[in-house]
């Protein structure tokens, strides 16, 4: 009986090369079926990405791969005993030889367009906002949900992490792949240290929107505060901020705010957090420099490695990432209702919770005393209030939970106290840490720790006290503590 003619070469008639055919048959079934499930997905999920684009397309190599290793291994071991041939014979009037070639070149074609494509869209994948907040699910969730709840949420991850260009691309890849060894192998830090020390200048990324040397005049902010007692006093701050000197041509002619950029400021920090600043240098328009130091340097020469140029990220530190600080919170809480200020103590006692859960080791943990100990409270100490008012209480407890779910997470340690928060002076040193004070040059020149550089409080107080005027007051503490706020910084007692 005559033998059956075959299609191909018989070299590609073997088990490697057929499994490798039906991998890679099957993989490229399966990519094909995701990318239409991921299309028409109503909502994003990082997994198909994941193993649409990166996983699966190893395995359609690796099937692919198989193909011609198998028809060299089949081929050799029909030649066993035969002289060495060193290169395959193709001949294209040979019917098998003209299909086999036709087979390959159109298959590479194919794999080649839906190659580059793939390849195009694992890129695009990994510079998303669902790549980047959502596949290291445990490690990337605080700064994931403090991205999603600051002003910077409109904002791609890869815009202020990576920024354009190819070399600042290959940087970001060669330090993201040891994260993904250290996620893998749990060799991760809890909390995340910061900063980051190979961010991209502020220059490259910050000032592609923002452009301080645009910034004139002053800003309104209002602030409300709500005292510890028991009627939970309202107390207002209305700030002019001087947002303006980014520029000579400032009308106001004022020192501001962006002073900082429209001259070069050098810093030395004595600690990884830069939260301790003993040395800075200040080199004005015409060359002449002047170095500030605080006593604590001592006879200590700043390392030349560890000087660094003050840019945006030095006080805007925390942009995107921000956990806020538990008066902050709940200020703002009380403020648009979500905790009434007609429970008393309300304001004492949510200090207190969110100030003894820190230390809890999970957000379950912290969650259920949230919940147990406010109700606890107003059923001992307010139960007619409690009766009275149940559904506030509960409002309260609902507004409590939430806000430790944006600003705590105990299981990697994030919080406000290990990432400080540089804009401002209340929950951390920020603007103190060269405004104290007690930064001098030899010859006596001071940094000024005047409040009014910054900002001016043109009104104060609440209905009984009100103060106003817009050349700016004195400030006033709303607690009585005498003159101990022009000795001490605001960040040592609300920082505690």
């Amino acid at each position: 009986m005559e033998k059956q003619k075959r299609k191909y070469s018989e070299s590609f008639y073997n088990f490697t090369s057929l499994a490798g055919a039906v991998l890679a048959g099957v993989i490229f079934c399966i990519i094909i079926l995701l990318i239409l499930l991921d299309a028409f997905s109503p909502s994003e999920t990082p997994y198909y990405g994941i193993l649409t684009y990166i996983i699966l397309p190893v395995f359609l190599i690796i099937g692919l791969v198989l193909i011609p290793m198998g028809a060299l291994k089949e081929r050799r071991r029909r030649q066993k005993g035969l002289k060495a041939q060193k290169l395959p014979k193709i001949d294209l009037n040979n019917p098998q030889h003209m299909r086999s070639v036709i087979f390959f070149v159109t298959g590479t074609c194919i794999l080649a367009l839906f190659t580059s494509l793939g390849t195009y869209r694992a890129f695009e994948f990994t510079e998303s906002i669902t790549f980047c907040g959502q596949v290291c699910h445990d490690v990337m969730k605080p700064e994931f949900t403090a991205y999603q709840n600051s002003p910077h949420a409109r904002v791609s991850c890869v815009d202020c992490h990576v920024g354009h260009g190819a070399e600042w691309y290959v940087r970001s890849k060669l330090s993201g792949a040891y994260q993904v060894y250290s996620v893998l192998f749990n060799k991760y830090e809890r909390p995340i240290p910061t900063p980051i020390h190979n961010l991209r200048p502020a220059r490259e990324t910050c000032e592609q929107c923002h452009w301080p040397q645009k910034f004139y005049g002053k800003k309104q902010k209002d602030r409300i505060h709500f005292m510890e007692d028991e009627q939970n006093t309202r107390w207002k701050y209305s700030l002019l901020l001087r947002i303006g000197g980014g520029s000579g041509r400032d009308v106001t002619k004022e020192s501001s705010i962006h002073w900082h950029i429209n001259n070069k400021v050098e810093y030395y920090a004595s600690d990884d957090r830069r939260q301790t600043i003993p040395w800075v240098r200040f080199v004005d328009k015409n060359g002449f420099t002047h170095e500030f130091k605080s006593e604590d340097l001592g006879d200590e020469v700043p390392p030349a490695s560890e000087i660094r140029t003050m840019d945006c990220i030095d006080c805007h530190n925390r942009p995107s990432h921000i956990y806020q600080y538990p008066q902050f919170t709940i200020n703002t809480a009380m403020e648009s209702g979500a905790i009434s200020i007609d429970l008393p103590e309300i304001k004492s006692k949510s200090m207190e919770i969110l100030q003894a859960i820190e230390s809890d080791t999970t957000t379950e943990q912290g969650l259920k005393r949230i919940k147990e100990e406010l109700t606890t409270f107003y059923e001992e100490d307010y139960p007619e209030i409690n009766e009275e008012k149940k559904s506030q209480v509960d409002a309260a407890v609902l507004a409590l939970q939430d806000i430790f779910q944006k600003n705590y997470f105990p299981e990697m340690r994030a919080n406000w106290r290990n990432y400080p928060n540089n804009i401002g002076h209340i929950s951390a040193p920020g603007c103190y840490r060269c405004h104290d004070g007690m930064h001098s040059t030899e010859d006596g020149k001071v940094i000024s720790n005047d409040c009014n550089v910054c900002h001016l409080i043109v009104e104060q107080g609440n209905g009984e006290f009100m103060q106003s005027d817009i050349n700016g007051v004195e400030f006033k503490h709303p607690e009585d503590i005498d003159e101990e706020w022009r000795e001490e910084g605001c960040y040592s007692c609300h920082a505690e």
